[in-house]
């Protein structure tokens, strides 16, 4: 018997805050779905930067599907102008979303996603492509059958490397056991490795500015702790943001705080400094190159950004944009030498559609390598392409978004591509 497309769930790859906010707007409007995750709880990556508190507050961290289910079920919601940690947000809003009823036996834990192909077609074959079940392939080679498939899976397991052309620098790939991912928990379970050592933090974005005020909070309580922090632009100005003229005062402070720590001479700042070559120190530590100048430190700490991984879904019709690997529609509206996160434009389905009916890419994976992206901005992605799935079109199509405007902008400097997986972003 041949198998009918509605009849088939739409499958969600992604079980983090714009996975989970998919999962209950297609609860809400009644269409059968199934959530795949890799971790082993929802919110696996948010929990990773758990340690790490938003600069937006809740009353932007919260989709209105999710909050309705959970209102219905008795939750109470927090302080709407708090600002929570990643931590919080996962154990106070995303784990009892997945929880519910509703939602929890829809979800599959342990479930990683390695292809997604339409059944018996590559993406070379046209004929009957629009009317054939979406093959989602898990790890453990179960194959699953979907009417659509919303990949909501993240950029975090995906991290740019340091070297500062976008391909490793010389030595890099043997530099591991000196190089620590984005925000490390320097003041918390972290710290052995940082207390009393030099490390250098390579980017520019928020979350290299996020480590940079922990060491420096670290170097007044620990002796002999040093800090370097290298960009490859010639000022720090885009790190610093609108400071007190941003609409999120949190994020405003940090930039306020992180020029002041410059300043001061807490944070050694290395302007114009593109990391060509690490290699092994003779007393030990690394010696981390630009080609011209050198440094040498402990620790390395990789500040500089996700980028999209699409070889899993390969065998689809993607439109990508050349430079960002958002969609080439959506590419404009993001572009990081343009826009902060509070700038963006309003999108949704139409600006999010790839010529394979039925595939969309939302929350910062959407985004590509632009480092753009707010929570708010996923949760509406997610309400517009669930709406289309459910043939209202009317709805899908009134995008609407309140963003906290940045504050000053800098379009002269060249960008440092920098963010954290869904939630955590450009704002939080």
């Amino acid at each position: 018997m041949e198998t009918r497309l509605d009849d088939l769930p739409v499958v969600v790859i992604g079980a983090g805050p714009v996975g989970l906010a998919a999962a209950a707007h297609l609860r809400e409007r009644a269409l059968p779905f199934t959530v795949l995750e890799a971790g082993d709880g929802p919110a696996a990556a948010v929990r990773q930067w758990g340690h790490v508190r938003l600069f937006s507050p809740w009353r932007y961290d919260i989709d209105a599907a999710g909050r309705w289910l959970l209102t219905e079920a008795g939750w109470v919601e927090p302080d709407l102008e708090v600002l929570p940690t990643g931590g919080q947000l996962a154990a106070d809003y995303l784990r009892p979303l997945a929880d519910l009823p509703a939602l929890k036996p829809h979800i599959r834990y342990g479930a990683r996603v390695v292809a997604v192909t339409r059944q018996g077609l590559d993406r070379v074959r046209t004929a009957g492509r629009e009317s054939t079940p979406f093959l989602v392939r898990l790890a453990d080679s179960t194959d699953l059958l979907a009417r659509a498939v919303i990949d909501a899976s993240g950029t975090w397991g995906t991290p740019n490397v340091l070297g500062g052309a976008g391909i490793p620098a010389h030595g890099e790939p043997a530099a591991g056991r000196y190089v620590d991912h984005a925000l490390p928990d320097v003041l918390g379970v972290d710290r052995y490795r940082y207390a009393g050592k030099r490390t250098l933090v390579v980017g520019a974005g928020h979350s290299a500015a996020t480590t940079l005020l922990a060491l420096a909070e670290l170097a007044e309580q620990e002796p002999g702790t040093g800090v370097l922090w290298a960009i490859r632009s010639t000022s720090p100005t885009r790190t610093y943001g609108g400071e007190a003229a941003d609409a999120l005062p949190a994020r405003g402070a940090l930039g306020s705080r992180l020029r002041a720590h410059v300043e001061s001479g807490a944070v050694e700042l290395l302007p114009a400094f593109a990391v060509h070559a690490i290699t092994p120190a003779p007393d030990g530590g690394a010696q981390v190159s630009d080609g011209t100048r050198t440094v040498t430190v402990d620790r390395i700490v990789a500040a500089t950004g996700f980028r999209p991984d699409h070889g899993f879904v390969a065998e689809l019709r993607l439109d990508l944009d050349p430079v960002l690997g958002s969609t080439r529609a959506l590419a404009p509206l993001i572009d990081p030498n343009e826009h902060s996160c509070g700038t963006v434009p309003p999108h949704g389905v139409d600006e999010l559609a790839h010529p394979e009916p039925g595939f969309y890419a939302i929350g910062v994976k959407s985004y590509g390598r632009a480092p753009t992206f707010l929570l708010a901005t996923g949760y509406e992605q997610a309400r517009s392409v669930v709406a289309a799935l459910a043939g209202d079109w009317t709805a899908a199509r009134d995008v609407q978004l309140d963003l906290p405007e940045t504050g000053v902008r800098d379009s002269s400097q060249p960008v440092d591509s920098d963010r954290i997986e869904d939630g955590g972003g450009c704002c939080g």
